[in-house]
């Protein structure tokens, strides 16, 4: 079992040398870091705790805590399922105490573990009776919690145990989720390339795979894995949640900056634009974004009291559920919030926004976004989280653990909904499917009232007129119970009006002399031009062949049988004279029998009738 846990705290509080004293591993790994006592940039190191197969193996996320590094410590929780919260005994809670604490908050983590460390320096039990009230008040119970001297290193094995209990509850990661990979430090080894590490949340990557890499720089990459290491050690696979680190091909560490991300292709709706819910609306123009370990200028607008509209200016990935977090760099006030939609509709009337958040507020994500879009694929449904009841664990950060509604933030309903239209792959929100329904109806009774004896709608024009997907117009017009019949939507034909008793005479005249197909000026003398022909032959009543050659629908067989009859093979003059008809009428028939292969052609001249 493998965990990633990040620190949190006040600066000087004794973060990294816990964190040295549980692994051995100085996460301080930038000389002046070093020389300043002060973590400056994420640093990384992993024990294993417990005994064998039993135990876990444990990475830490040594965050900064200073406020000029406000940024830098969110993208290193932003990651993390679980947080290990430090507060000095001989300091107590401070101000950077209760930032950290807001953006644990924020994101959703609800896993926590209180470390009261400096136990040499002054009694431990005060502060940590204090970190616990400040903690309850803000809906975190039962938290647990332990002192510690990391210098005399008492109270070490505690923390061990209380931190292998932390990972053990944890829920566990699901190695076949799509991966998204946020990138929190790029470098190049001689020989071997671009090294891009992070915290792998779900999923699974492995050598030889084909994945995107994302940078809000430089844009899209298609990459190769060449090669993975976690925890110090070569690896042919790396499942989450774990602190891996991917040797790519084909992209240069210049394509790769803090908040690039690694994707499985094709998994991730990108976008530009979310809704998210939020405590409160009432937040300033423009914010900063946090997501993963990415960090974005954001323009935002107010959709009601409990939602908002987010845009950046880069394509990011996103899930319905992500959790991110805004915040104002000048008043260091931070916001909360969850994904309720991706690249949203944009909003064009007066009073769009306000109807936009009370739509969202129902909770029916999957239903608001199919009555916004009226159909989507169900591809596209995937990518944003909505075939069904998301995980509570699928986060922005790629970590499980989090708990919708923890910060107030409305949670999410079961979908599908039962009323809703499935047409695969597409489905369909029930009330554009009735509105496209009628529609339809419409446009071929219309048609049919200005045009008796037209043939119907043709299916790509209904497509249009309606605008739904051509694949969609077989199951509405089924739905109306019309009829599709050589790409046009029709319903039931009654009769051939005025040119019915035209018809009838034709159909006369063929039963007496049935290869005695007339002329065209015939045909117009019985008041049959190409229209009214194009009808009979619809409803079965004659055969159309090329060169307005009509038969009786049975023309073919009775040509058959006296065809039969011949001497195999036989010419065209030959079935001309059999069939008491002329050239004009011989040579269609007979084309029109070889299409259906009751005769074939054995040379130039000769034909068969096929046994």
């Amino acid at each position: 079992m493998r965990r990633v846990l990040a620190t949190a705290g006040h600066v000087d509080h004794g973060k990294s040398t816990l964190v040295r004293a549980l692994t051995g591993r100085d996460p301080d790994r930038l000389a002046e870091e070093r020389e300043r006592g002060l973590t400056i940039e994420l640093g990384f190191a992993w024990t294993h705790l417990g005994d064998g197969a039993k135990g876990v193996e444990v990475a830490f996320v040594d965050v900064p805590g200073h406020s000029r590094f406000i940024a830098t410590m969110l993208s290193g929780i932003g990651p993390a399922p679980a947080v290990v919260l430090v507060v000095a005994a001989d300091q107590g809670w401070q101000a950077q105490t209760s930032e950290h604490v807001e953006a644990v908050a924020a994101l959703g983590i609800r896993d926590l573990l209180l470390v009261v460390t400096r136990s040499d320096l002054a009694d431990p039990e005060p502060t940590r009776a204090d970190a616990l009230a400040r903690l309850a008040d803000r809906g975190w119970t039962d938290v647990p919690s332990v002192c510690v001297s990391a210098t005399t290193g008492e109270g070490l094995d505690e923390v061990r145990a209380a931190l292998a209990d932390l990972a053990r509850r944890l829920p566990d990661p699901d190695p076949g989720a799509p991966v998204r990979m946020w990138a929190d430090r790029s470098f190049t080894i001689g020989g071997a390339g671009t090294v891009v590490t992070g915290t792998l949340g779900d999923g699974t990557i492995r050598g030889g795979d084909a994945l995107t890499l994302l940078d809000p720089r430089s844009g899209a990459h298609e990459v190769t894995v060449r090669g993975l290491h976690s925890q110090d050690e070569q690896r042919d696979a790396v499942s989450g949640v774990a602190r891996t680190a991917v040797n790519l091909r084909r992209v240069g560490t210049d394509a790769v900056g803090r908040g690039a991300v690694l994707l499985t292709p094709g998994a991730w709706a990108l976008g530009r634009t979310v809704d998210v819910a939020v405590p409160s609306a009432d937040l300033p123009e423009e914010l900063t974004l946090h997501v993963g370990s990415a960090d974005h200028q954001v323009a935002v607008r107010p959709l009601g009291p409990a939602h908002a509209r987010v845009r950046t200016e880069v394509r990011l990935p996103w899930q319905v559920g992500d959790r991110l977090i805004l915040r104002d760099p000048g008043s260091r006030r931070l916001w909360g919030a969850r994904v309720v939609d991706v690249e949203p509709l944009p909003l064009r009337r007066r009073g769009a926004a306000a109807a936009r958040g009370e739509a969202l507020s129902s909770g029916d994500l999957r239903a608001v976004r199919l009555a916004e879009h009226r159909v989507q694929h169900v591809e596209d449904l995937d990518r944003l989280g909505l075939t069904g009841q998301p995980p509570a664990g699928r986060e922005a950060g790629g970590g499980p653990g989090r708990v919708p509604g923890h910060d107030g933030l409305p949670g999410r309903d079961a979908v599908p909904r039962a009323t809703e239209v499935r047409v695969d792959p597409f489905v369909v929100d029930p009330v554009a499917w009735a509105g496209w329904r009628r529609e339809i109806r419409r446009l071929v009774d219309d048609l049919a009232s200005r045009d008796p004896l037209s043939a119907g709608v043709p299916v790509a024009e209904a497509a249009g007129r309606l605008d739904v997907p051509e694949t969609l117009v077989p199951e509405l017009a089924a739905a109306e119970s019309l009829t599709i019949t050589a790409g046009r939507v029709h319903g039931e034909q009654a009769g051939l009006g005025p040119a019915e008793a035209g018809v009838a005479e034709l159909e006369r005249r063929l039963k007496d002399s049935p290869f005695a197909a007339p002329e065209r000026q015939d045909l117009e003398n019985l008041g049959l031009g190409a229209k009214q022909l194009a009808a009979a032959h619809r409803l079965g009543r004659i055969l159309r062949l090329p060169d307005d050659v009509v038969l009786l629908p049975d023309g073919p067989a009775r040509a058959m049988r006296e065809l039969a009859a011949l001497e195999q093979p036989f010419t065209l003059s030959q079935a001309r004279q059999a069939l008491g008809t002329t050239r004009r009428v011989a040579v269609p028939l007979l084309e029109h029998l070889d299409g259906r292969g009751w005769t074939r052609r054995v040379d130039g001249r000769l034909r068969e009738v096929v046994r």
